[in-house]
């Protein structure tokens, strides 16, 4: 852009310079005239550079002042564009609420689990085996020697013997349980955290300044505390024996800790009273 401007004023001015010489006076071919003409050309060409120097700098000037003034103009329209105009939530108000309400209600649970492990979850459940007088069946005498059996191996001892035979046993301690309450505990806590993070934002207190919630995963290791302190338990463990008139069937009874009488049922080759035994596909 300078140099055409440039070459635009050397234009004009050479064609001056040519109009001036057309219609100039002829003078004499006398020395001191010639001198006195190449001096005033020699002072004209000094005179044109300059004009056309002062020219390209006041040219350059607006040029870049034009630019910066585009750029800043620009720049504030941009930022007046991407100026946030306040935040607006887009999520249910009534749905967070809801869900923050049906969250803090089911939380209790995981301290009735920690509660709950220290002790034994009892159930009464009826379960039946072939009788003397059916194929391959045992006697009342033969079930009830298995069971005793059964009791002796897994530590358990006869607290009161009758129609209904009372067992007593030490349950220990559980290293695998521990671990898992500690494991619940801390999701639970890592879950109220964000719970709270988001819902108090802005909170500060005093001394502390803004709360880190889940640092309340910290105390997920006293849970597996509380379960190991309570130490082992005693279950208790009741069994009642019976046959049908054709003794055809043996029935038993048991009442006691709900994972013992899962294993002993499994272990016996017992079937669960009112149900059906229905073979693998692989036997």
């Amino acid at each position: 852009m300078k140099s055409s401007i440039a070459s635009a004023l050397l234009c004009i001015l050479a064609t001056s310079a040519t109009s001036c010489t057309a219609f100039a006076p002829v003078a004499k071919s006398t020395a001191s005239s010639r001198t006195a003409q190449k001096l005033s050309v020699n002072d004209f060409s000094l005179l044109i550079s300059d004009a056309a120097d002062a020219v390209l700098s006041t040219a350059s000037d607006v040029v870049d002042t034009v630019a910066s003034t585009d750029v800043a103009a620009v720049a504030e329209e941009s930022s007046k564009s991407f100026e946030p105009t306040g935040f607006n939530p887009t999520y249910s108000k009534a749905s967070y609420y809801t869900t923050l309400a049906l969250y803090v209600a089911s939380f209790p649970g995981l301290w009735s689990q920690i509660k709950r492990s220290t002790k034994a979850k009892v159930k009464r459940k009826t379960y039946v085996s072939d009788g003397e007088m059916a194929k391959e069946g045992k006697e009342l005498r033969q079930q009830a020697g298995e069971i005793m059996a059964y009791m002796k191996a897994n530590n358990y001892e006869v607290a009161e013997a009758g129609e209904t035979i009372t067992f007593k046993g030490l349950v220990a301690r559980s290293t695998s349980q521990a671990f898992f309450l500690v494991f619940c505990t801390a999701i639970g806590m890592a879950s109220l955290a964000l719970v709270l993070q988001i819902q108090f934002q802005d909170l500060e207190l005093p001394l502390i300044g803004t709360p880190n919630w889940f640092l309340l995963t910290l105390v997920s290791p006293y849970a597996g505390i509380y379960y190991w302190q309570s130490g082992d338990r005693i279950d208790d463990m009741k069994v009642k024996l019976a046959t049908n008139d054709d003794e055809t069937l043996n029935e038993i009874t048991i009442e006691g800790n709900d994972e013992e009488i899962d294993r002993m049922w499994r272990t016996l080759e017992l079937r669960e009273k009112g149900m059906v035994k229905v073979e693998g596909i692989l036997g």
